[in-house]
């Protein structure tokens, strides 16, 4: 797809850049004194948003192993300290909270439900001799957590309620999302466009479909393209008419709905959500990033089998198609911001014994390769991580039958799985959790996707992985009794590669 700006109409273009314009003059204004960078930090569900976010400031703060992050590593990094958030109206990122359900509890955060913010502000000496002659550096780094369900919502902004309509359906009546939708499409069928507007009705449907949505997104499943995304996180707007609708099978050329009908209610409504839920988090969260991050779940997707793979390469499509990238110069900063550097992170590598690192960043570009040239057309840089923010196991090597195999060792959550036993969130375990294909395209289809064929490799691959979910870890402390920061794979890479030319 097209990035977002050339899907919205030309007066909506207009009017939202010239805000957009002011608010980055504002911005530029303020960074006279200390440079800010607005780091945005997204991903479907269950992929660790709140985690990285909260395991990034506990290492910056409390001086984390982060070897490959260069100011880090060479010292100049003097300091790094909260500040108070400097967007009233958007809540904070809960970052003490998170920490200790981390640290005290050993329990995994509640995850991202609405955009929040917090402001880390850096202290460190350039790598350059004539800027260290200048004095100490300082910048501010605002941290944006949003859902990226939210992200699948921007292309919404140019389409009509028909063409919304016609390509939910068609998705609903897909593959393995035909039996999940079939008590939707039963309400559906029962259901007249062009019968007298019905508040009942329409909440009947939009239930249905809500219901659908979140079967989708459940573990067995684990589809990700589930616009509109507030149906599954309504938040405050739960209830609201903005929040009640649901697409109708309208036969294609069918003339404008008539007024009173329930077809014009739903599109009254389906217009209301552009109106007041996607326009507003296009124009004060997401047009103002300078750089993103997003994570992404590939095993919880590899689990549920190759529709929940084919969906998610379509989701990530869609995401990326959203992003508005472009080289990062002063000028176009004032004028209008562009996301100069993108990193896609696989998250949960501690699931994998680090042999099977370099075949997880594999399978994630080639889930990403399409969007991630359009980006680099545009001039944005982009790359491709296996990471786990916070490290729940550590690694060991078992015998099995004569033979040693590469495992990982942890405390499994209570109520986890495997072979019959059922964990009950204090024993450590060894386990092998099987060897990803060294081949990506094994896991795709024999055309360019998924869903045009399942290779029988898949179901090989599928057959012998084995994960399951683990405690956080019990920090280590050193012998004067300090209490070591969170541990972690290659968050010190994520970072110099999304902050450390800015501290350089």
């Amino acid at each position: 797809m097209k990035p977002l700006e050339a899907h919205v109409n030309p007066l909506t273009t207009l009017t939202e850049e010239t805000r957009l314009a002011l608010a980055n003059l504002a911005d530029a204004a303020t960074d006279l004194t200390v440079p800010s960078l607005r780091l945005g930090v997204t991903g479907l569900a269950r992929a660790g948003k709140t985690v990285f976010l909260t395991a990034l400031v506990h290492n910056l703060v409390h001086g984390g192993r982060l070897p490959l992050f260069s100011a880090a590593a060479g010292q100049r990094m003097t300091g790094a300290g909260l500040q108070p958030q400097p967007d009233d109206a958007v809540p904070r990122f809960d970052y003490e909270a998170h920490v200790r359900a981390l640290v005290g509890e050993r329990i995994w955060p509640e995850s991202t439900r609405q955009v929040s913010e917090l402001r880390l502000t850096i202290d460190y000496e350039s790598s350059s001799y004539f800027y260290r002659k200048l004095g100490p550096g300082r910048l501010h780094l605002d941290l944006v957590d949003y859902p990226g369900e939210w992200l699948l919502d921007l292309p919404l902004l140019d389409k009509d309620y028909a063409s919304f309509s016609a390509e939910a359906l068609q998705r609903a009546r897909a593959g393995s999302r035909a039996k999940i939708a079939a008590p939707f499409f039963e309400t559906l069928a029962r259901t007249d466009p062009d019968a007298p507007e019905s508040e009942p009705a329409a909440r009947q449907l939009s239930e249905d479909f809500k219901t659908y949505l979140a079967a989708c997104r459940a573990d067995a499943h684990a589809l990700s393209m589930l616009p509109p995304g507030r149906f599954l996180m309504p938040g405050d707007l739960d209830g609201s008419p903005a929040l009640t609708f649901a697409p109708l099978d309208i036969p294609e050329g069918a003339h404008a709905a008539r007024s009173g009908t329930l077809r014009a209610m739903m599109e009254r409504r389906y217009e209301a959500y552009k109106s007041h839920v996607v326009r507003p988090f296009f124009r004060d969260h997401f047009a103002r990033l300078d750089r993103q991050i997003v994570l992404v779940d590939v095993l919880h997707a590899l689990n549920a089998g190759p529709h929940a793979v084919a969906d998610l390469e379509v989701a990530l499509s869609e995401v990326l198609g959203a992003f508005r990238p472009g080289k990062r110069s002063w000028l176009s900063s004032i004028v209008s911001r562009r996301i100069d550097r993108i990193l896609f992170a696989a998250t949960k590598a501690d699931h994998l014994h680090r042999t099977d690192h370099d075949r997880l960043e594999a399978i994630l570009r080639r889930l990403v390769a399409r969007a991630e040239e359009r980006a680099r057309f545009k001039g944005a840089e982009v790359d491709v991580l296996a990471i786990a923010a916070v490290r729940a196991t550590r690694e060991a090597t078992v015998k099995h039958r004569g033979d040693e195999l590469p495992a990982i060792l942890g405390t499994p959550l209570p109520g986890e799985r495997l072979h019959g036993d059922i964990y009950d969130g204090n024993s450590e375990i060894a386990m092998f959790p099987g060897d990803l294909p060294k081949d990506p395209e094994s896991l795709f289809g024999k055309g360019d996707s998924v869903s045009e064929g399942v290779r029988p490799e898949f179901q090989t691959a599928q057959a012998e992985l084995q994960f399951l979910r683990f405690r956080p870890p019990v920090l280590d402390t050193t012998a004067e009794g300090l209490t070591l920061s969170l541990p972690h794979i290659r968050l010190d890479r994520a970072l110099e590669f999304l902050i450390g030319d800015r501290l350089a």
